[in-house]
């Protein structure tokens, strides 16, 4: 997403928030193919929780929105907050800035309330966009997007808790990518289901959920990744327009996967984020 549609999204919210004190969210919720059966929806106030969730170990939900970014980063340029993730108690959170940024930002807090900031400069032919993180389940590796249509997920050596990268933040570099069997558009979330499996959400026009199987598990070294597509994110609300898909979380203890879509017009001071288990199991 562009700073300029960022600025346009955050007026959006605000002029929304200030207009409409109470919003009415659709309970209809399909089952979906592929294994996942939809359970439920709820919402949550797009300007802190619009772009993305993670589940904590107690089950409650970490959101993120364009409200959530700390004054400290916003001042310094970082206007865009992905989608996160937690693994072990450690957030993980994934920053860009304006349409002539240089760099990305990963900045993790510990279980302790310490944050660190890693900072990666743009390779060559890399989007400076970084639409979410999520971390391998044995912490060692986190995976992030860009944005248009891509045939690659980023890998990085996971900030703090891979013990190859600083102890108290700096500079993060690239390992070997994700090559996907297919390109994708828009991938706005991932996250690990397994060592080998991500589910990801991408804003492409019919909001689909990906799925992509990894050759092997991430150990630095470069890997192909299957996709195939699971399933869409339904659209529904009182109001119409464009709706835009943003983030995705898998809780292993509950078995949930989560997927967040924003309403249009002045519906989008709330998303929606639609709940699924696996079919059997």
């Amino acid at each position: 997403m562009t700073a300029t549609a960022l600025g346009r999204r955050a007026a959006a919210l605000l002029l929304a928030a200030a207009a409409l004190t109470a919003l009415g969210t659709a309970t209809a919720h399909a089952d979906s193919p592929s294994g996942w059966v939809g359970t439920g929806t709820s919402s949550v106030s797009s300007l802190t929780g619009g772009e993305g969730i993670a589940s904590r170990a107690d089950g409650s939900l970490l959101t993120r929105g364009l409200g959530s970014i700390p004054l400290r980063l916003r001042v310094t340029g970082w206007n865009h907050v992905g989608d996160p993730d937690i693994a072990g108690g450690y957030v993980f959170d994934a920053y860009q800035g304006g349409d002539s940024a240089t760099s990305k930002l990963f900045e993790v807090t510990t279980p302790a309330g310490q944050t660190y900031d890693y900072t990666h400069p743009l390779d060559a032919g890399e989007l400076l966009n970084n639409s979410f993180a999520t971390v391998s389940p044995d912490a060692q590796w986190l995976v992030a997007g860009e944005w248009n249509t891509v045939d690659r997920l980023q890998v990085f050596p996971a900030p703090l808790t891979n013990p190859s990268t600083p102890a108290t933040g700096g500079a993060l570099a690239q390992a070997a990518p994700i090559t996907l069997d297919r390109s994708v558009q828009d991938v706005q979330g991932c996250d690990f289901v397994s060592a080998t499996r991500l589910v990801c959400a991408s804003d492409d026009a019919a909001k689909d959920v990906l799925q992509v199987d990894l050759a092997h598990a991430l150990d630095g070294t470069a890997v192909t990744g299957r996709v195939s597509t699971l399933f869409q994110v339904p659209r529904s609300s009182i109001c119409t327009g464009s709706f835009e898909t943003e983030g995705v979380d898998y809780d292993p203890a509950a078995r949930l996967l989560r997927v967040e879509i924003v309403s249009p017009s002045v519906c989008a001071v709330a998303t929606t984020v639609y709940t699924y288990r696996p079919a059997t199991g």
